[in-house]
């Protein structure tokens, strides 16, 4: 999963007129049929990034705080495909036409897993080979931390070796049993064939081949070495288009050029060897600071934005933007949204470990006002940690309802019925403790709750309008929730894990608006933000029983009983407070590209577009 994850709403900024240079002058809505056609001509598309998430990151082994979908799946998917792609139109499942591996195998009680691979090639003409999947394996093992899916015990600790049978043939041997759907799904999916042209420690060092001898990748500290000298490389955003390293892609799309505000050119990549080629010559993403940003730019006509959304703010503007020769549709992607809690706060870290205190600030989300009124409609309740759409079948009729519907009365009882009153217009602890009525263990007497912070993502209209209604609700019943607002990157970078004496951990609460969205882990069980230490669980929420539930779905060949147990629980124990899920975008898509079809997982996939 992504703490992108980890849906990532937001991107950064380009001047506006850096960027009406970029995609040509305005123009009177009058005018849009003639330069879509136009558009079409020239075979370039652009696509709108949503503020506050530009793509900053450019290497697949991505760490926590830049795991996102702007990075994972918007950017580099253009240029590497993992081993397996999924996605089958809007189907959330895998798609094994589209990807570089075969179906795997399972043997040996589901121990063993043997893949055969496709003869795709890197655009430096190197063969993609099962030595490429051990490349990868022994970066990911040396430097699994470094890694925002990791999850202590899982992939890739529950590899015990990866060999190359011959070029075209890998297997990995496992420590256990597992079930191969959640293998498959959740574990495969991290397996990302990198070139072989990387796996050195310096840009003066020639690029390798897989029949180069002792290349630094075998030995656990060349592999630390090797991370270290492509991680600098990855942090190092003005030499993107220009890198030796980044230019050796593998999959449709090569990087022409690329700005530190997010601006993206890329260019066909023209050894992919895939079934789809692109025909667009280019593919440009661009950057915005604000919703009504991009809006006045898709609204100014002359197809400056091909492929653009509608913000919540500017929904019943559909119809005139329909009129400039647009098609409106919702873009839902499999996933949930959520603010988490820093469990390890030092000032209200014991609080947020009082289960009667989520569900109280959980009864203060009302989900059904907040859809209609701040999302325009376009957005899902989200319940649990698995989805209730897009339509799938990992979804139980329990977690469909809301167990804490709004109310303030029901928040307000919940903290006065454990110890909490009010004290000068404050809740206050007036009874610490541990029994039933008292305010739990670590919360001590005097605390009171008027020091509560929340940062969430600026620049999305309906995100501060949800947030300040929220800490509106909580101040009706003696909660005081401090909000403050930052670029969704900074949101995200801040809430990392800690510990309670470091500097790091003084955040309390973050938003950046847009939840998680599965992937590479797809089936949705919890284990990449919900066991102890996983690289997308920097609250740090720890629950012996939900851990339990979600090594279940690991092993258990019932997965529909194993998934209903496990979000049936967390629905209930609330390790993150659950919010609307919207829309991933209301896209505006000009009528003359044709072949879009909206990825559950948020992938773009501009090699399927056509310019008519």
């Amino acid at each position: 999963m992504r703490n992108r994850k980890i849906l990532k709403l937001g991107g950064a900024a380009i001047v506006f007129a850096s960027l009406l240079a970029a995609c040509g002058s305005s123009s009177s809505a009058n005018s849009t049929k003639k330069s879509s056609s136009q558009s079409a001509n020239s075979g370039v598309v652009t696509y709108a990034e949503q503020p506050g998430a530009t793509p900053n990151y450019i290497f697949w082994l991505t760490p926590g705080t830049d795991f996102s979908v702007a990075n994972n799946d918007q950017f580099q998917y253009l240029m590497w495909r993992p081993m397996y792609v999924f996605g089958v139109g809007n189907k959330a499942e895998i798609n094994y036409s589209l990807s570089i591996g075969n179906k795997p195998v399972f043997s040996n009680g589901n121990k063993t897993v043997t893949i055969s691979l496709k003869n795709w090639k890197f655009s430096d003409g190197q063969p993609i080979t099962a030595r490429n999947i051990v490349f990868w394996m022994n970066l990911l093992k040396a430097n699994k931390t470094d890694w925002g899916a990791y999850v202590p015990g899982e992939f890739p600790d529950n590899v015990v070796s990866t060999t190359a049978v011959n070029a075209h043939t890998v297997r990995f041997q496992l420590n256990a049993s597992y079930s191969p759907t959640w293998f498959t799904y959740n574990e495969l999916s991290q397996v990302i064939p990198i070139p072989m042209a990387w796996d050195r420690t310096s840009l003066s060092a020639p690029a390798p081949t897989a029949s180069t001898p002792n290349l630094p990748d075998t030995t656990a500290s060349g592999a630390r070495a090797v991370y270290k000298f492509l991680n600098a490389q990855a942090t190092d955003l003005a030499t993107y288009a220009s890198s030796p390293i980044w230019s050796v892609v593998d999959g449709p799309w090569k990087l022409k050029s690329f700005t530190t505000e997010g601006k993206a050119v890329f260019v066909p990549n023209k050894l992919y060897s895939g079934p789809v080629k692109p025909t667009i010559k280019e593919f440009v993403e661009l950057p915005f600071t604000s919703d009504s940003g991009e809006f006045n730019v898709l609204a100014a006509g002359n197809n400056q934005i091909t492929y653009g959304y509608l913000p919540s703010s500017d929904i019943q503007q559909r119809t005139r933007i329909e009129s400039t020769g647009y098609g409106v549709s919702p873009w839902t992607v499999f996933g949930f949204n959520y603010i988490p809690m820093n469990y390890n706060s030092p000032t209200y870290g014991p609080v947020y470990h009082q289960l009667y205190f989520r569900q109280a600030l959980e009864h203060l989300i009302d989900q059904p006002a907040w859809i209609h009124t701040f999302l325009a409609g376009y957005g899902v309740p989200s319940y649990s940690p698995v989805p209730i759409a897009p339509a799938n079948p990992f979804v139980d009729s329990y977690t469909k309802k809301n167990p804490y519907p709004y109310s303030t009365n029901a928040a307000k009882n919940l903290l006065t019925s454990h110890g909490w009153k009010l004290v000068n217009g404050v809740m206050t602890c007036e009874s610490p403790g541990t029994t039933a009525t008292e305010c739990g263990s670590g919360v001590s007497g005097g605390t009171n709750l008027s020091g509560l912070q929340l940062q969430y993502a600026s620049g999305v209209t309906s995100l501060q309008q949800e947030m300040e209604a929220f800490a509106s609700a909580a101040k009706s019943i003696g909660v005081d929730i401090n909000l403050t607002s930052a670029p969704f990157n900074t949101v995200i970078s801040g809430a990392g894990s800690c510990t309670p004496s470091q500097p790091s951990c003084k955040w309390q609460m973050v938003n950046w608006g847009g939840g998680w969205t599965y992937g590479p882990d797809f089936l949705p069980t919890g284990g990449a933000f919900y066991l102890p230490g996983a690289g997308a669980n920097p609250e740090g929420y720890s629950n012996s029983k939900a851990t339990a539930l979600i090594n279940q779905t690991h092993t258990s060949s019932n997965t529909a009983a194993t998934l209903a147990a496990y979000q049936d629980f967390m629905a209930n124990n609330l390790p993150v407070l659950y919010q609307p899920f919207p829309a991933s975008q209301v896209s505006a898509i000009s009528t003359s590209l044709h072949g879009v079809t909206q990825n559950p997982y948020g992938i773009l996939f501009p090699e399927e577009w056509r310019l008519k």
